[in-house]
C-alpha cells in the first residue's frame, strides 16, 4: 500500500478520519481522494525530496520564477548561496528571449534562477550581451548557454550541466540522477577512503569529458553501509570493488559489464564507446547450478538452467522470483514449499523458485517481489503472470486450470502487479534500493 505524508496549508480542520503523524496527514491510496476534497491546497511528499528542493518549489510557486537581481550585490549571493543557480542577462527584460527564459525558470523547482538588466551586474559577470549563463561550484564553475533562446533548449542546457561531470551516488543526489532525461549510466563503484581512490576518480573524470549528455557517470561508495543492496543488484560484493558497470533505465532496465575490470579512461571510454554504437551484449548475472538443485520439492532455479527448465515442452513450470531480504519472500516461502510439497509427484508440474537478485535471463523481467510466473507446456514459449490471491489454494485453482484462473499474459497487468496483496503477502520493488531513497 503506497504512503504519502501530506503538509496542509490550510487550517488543521476538517481532517475527517485521516491518520496523522507528528501533525503530518498519512495518506493511503483508499484516503488520497478524499483528503484532496478536504484541502483542495496540499504539500504532498511522495519520497526522495529534501528541505532545499522543497523551499525551491514553495518559491517557485509563491512568487516569481525569477528573482530580479537590481545590484551586483544580490547576483554574487544567489550564486554563494547555491551549488548551481542560472542568471538571464537581458538589456530588456520584456524581450521574447527573457520571456522564453521565465518559462524555463517555471518549469525548473530544483534550481534557483535569477533574471538582470543591470549594467553593473553584466559588467561584473564579463557579459557584453543578452546571455543565460549557469554558475555552479564545481567542474568549470559556469556555463554560458550558446543556443537559440527557446523553452526547450534552454531545459535541455540546464539539465545538462546542473550535474557534475561525475556525481557520488547519495540519498540527497539520488532524486537528480534518476529524474533526468540521461537514462544511460555508467556507474564506478570504488571504497571513498581507498588510498588510490583519487586515481581512480581522475581516470573516471577523463572519461565522462567524451560522453557527457549521454552518459551520466556515476561513483559509489562501496564501503557505505547504505550502499550495499546496490551492490547486490549488480551482483557485486565490496570486496570486488573497485568496478564499473553500465545501466540503461529505459523501458527496461539493462546491464553491462566491461571485459576489463582496469579502472582506466582508455577502457572506459572503450567501453562507452561500444555501448553507444549499440555493440555491447547485455550483462546477465547468473550463480552456479546447485548439484541439488532438484533435490527438493521447490527446484531451485538459476540462470544457468532457467531457459532448460522454464521452457521445457512437457512440462507446467511455476516459478517464484524472490530476494532474500524481501519480507514479503519470507511470508510466501512457507505457502511456496506446501505448494512444492502437494505436486512434487506431478509428472508435468514443476514448482521453482529463482532468486533474482543473483540470477537474470532474457525472457523475464522483474520489476517488485515476489514476483510469480507460470510457463505452461508448449513450444510457443508461453509466459503467464500470477494474480490471483497468495494461497496454497489460490495456486493450487491456478495450476490445475492451466494458468488460467488468477492468471493473465505476461505485462497485461503489470503496473497493478504492486498493488496485489493478500492478507500478509505483498510486494516489494525490486529496484528499491537505487530509486526509493
Amino acid at each position: 500500500m503506497l504512503r504519502f505524508f501530506v503538509l496542509c496549508t490550510l487550517a488543521l480542520a476538517s481532517r475527517a478520519d485521516i491518520a496523522e503523524e507528528d501533525d503530518v496527514l498519512v495518506l493511503k491510496k483508499s484516503n488520497f481522494e478524499e483528503a484532496l476534497k478536504a484541502h483542495p491546497n496540499i504539500l504532498v511528499e511522495f519520497s526522495g525530496r529534501q528541505a532545499d528542493d522543497i523551499v525551491n518549489w514553495l518559491k517557485k510557486r509563491t512568487g516569481p520564477a525569477a528573482t530580479t537581481l537590481g545590484e551586483v550585490a544580490q547576483a554574487e549571493s544567489l550564486i554563494a548561496d547555491n551549488e548551481v543557480a542560472v542568471i538571464g542577462f537581458f538589456k530588456d527584460v520584456e524581450s521574447e528571449g527573457a520571456k522564453a527564459f521565465l518559462k524555463a525558470a517555471e518549469a525548473l523547482d530544483d534550481v534557483p534562477f535569477g533574471i538582470t538588466s543591470d549594467d553593473a551586474v553584466f559588467s561584473k559577470f564579463e557579459v557584453s550581451k543578452d546571455a543565460v549563463v549557469l554558475f555552479k561550484k564545481f567542474d568549470e564553475g559556469r556555463n554560458t548557454f550558446d543556443g537559440e533562446l527557446n523553452k526547450a533548449d534552454l531545459l535541455s542546457f540546464i539539465k545538462g550541466n546542473q550535474l557534475p561531470l561525475v556525481i557520488e551516488f547519495t540519498e540527497q543526489t539520488a532524486p537528480k540522477i534518476f529524474g533526468g532525461e540521461i537514462k544511460s549510466h555508467i556507474l564506478m563503484f570504488v571504497p571513498k577512503a581507498a588510498s588510490d581512490f583519487n586515481d581512480k576518480m581522475s581516470e573516471f573524470k577523463k572519461a565522462a569529458e567524451g560522453f557527457k549528455g549521454k552518459i551520466l557517470f556515476i561513483f559509489i561508495d562501496s564501503e557505505v553501509d547504505d550502499n550495499q543492496r546496490i551492490l547486490e543488484f549488480f551482483g557485486l560484493k565490496k570486496e570486488e570493488c573497485p568496478a564499473i558497470r553500465l545501466i540503461t533505465l529505459e523501458d527496461e532496465m539493462t546491464k553491462y559489464r566491461p571485459e576489463s575490470e582496469a579502472i582506466t579512461a582508455e577502457n572506459i571510454i572503450a567501453f562507452c564507446t561500444l555501448f553507444t554504437e549499440g555493440k555491447l551484449k547485455p550483462h546477465l548475472m547468473s550463480q552456479d547450478i546447485p548439484e541439488d538443485w532438484d533435490k527438493n520439492p521447490v527446484k531451485v532455479l538459476v540462470g544457468k538452467n532457467f531457459e532448460e527448465i522454464v521452457f521445457d515442452p512437457k512440462k507446467n513450470v511455476f516459478v517464484e522470483f524472490y530476494a532474500p531480504w524481501c519480507g514479503h519472500c519470507k511470508q510466501l516461502e512457507p505457502i511456496w514449499t506446501k505448494l512444492g510439497e502437494k505436486y512434487k509427484e506431478s509428472s508435468d508440474i514443476v514448482v521453482a523458485k529463482m532468486d533474482s537478485t543473483a540470477n537474470e535471463n532474457e525472457a523475464v523481467k522483474v520489476h517488485s517481489f515476489p514476483t510469480l510466473k507460470f510457463f505452461p507446456a508448449g513450444d510457443d514459449r508461453k509466459v503467464i503472470d500470477y494474480n490471483g490471491e497468495r494461497t496454497l489454494e489460490g495456486f493450487s485453482k491456478f495450476l490445475e486450470s492451466g494458468g488460467k484462473e488468477g492468471g493473465a499474459p505476461a505485462g497485461e497487468d503489470e503496473e497493478e502487479e504492486a498493488d496485489v496483496s493478500t492478507p500478509g503477502v505483498g510486494t516489494e520493488s525490486s529496484v528499491g534500493p537505487i530509486i526509493h531513497l
